[in-house]
């Protein structure tokens, strides 16, 4: 297992993408791509930026249910992980993954109102690589 997580570490950290699902009202599963995580915790904890008043923050605090998929395009390998999403809006949770750069998208700083972090912990996932899966336990 320990070479599994670090191929799959070394997988996600290739990504400049990484495709984050959440479940809306209704049940059904909504997929977006988003930057690649700021930060990891082995492949069981991943920070992401977001804005507060999203859509999937909104889906995150009514059901915290995700999923988080990597793709390498390149060897076709992949990499999907299911836990659960906790919208952080702390100041210590802003300030641990802020970049240079990103009042781009928050234009009031690292304070922006609108700048949370999505705190992915990951309990499962499943690994495709070589024509075949396999599932294993975080």
């Amino acid at each position: 297992m320990r070479d599994q997580i670090k191929t799959i570490g070394n997988l996600i950290d290739k990504q400049s993408t990484a495709f984050l699902s959440s479940v809306d009202a209704d049940g059904f599963p909504n997929t977006k791509a988003m930057l690649a995580p700021r930060l990891r915790e082995g492949i069981r904890v991943f920070y992401l930026t977001s804005n507060t008043s999203s859509m999937r923050a909104a889906q995150y605090r009514q059901n915290p249910k995700a999923c988080l998929y990597f793709c390498d395009r390149r060897f076709f390998r992949g990499v999907m992980l299911l836990g659960t999403v906790k919208v952080l809006t702390d100041a210590a949770a802003k300030e641990l993954i802020w970049r240079e750069g990103d009042t781009m998208y928050y234009p009031q700083g690292v304070t922006d109102p609108d700048y949370c972090v999505l705190r992915f912990t990951a309990h499962q996932g499943r690994y495709y690589s070589n024509f075949k899966s396999e599932d294993f336990s975080i």
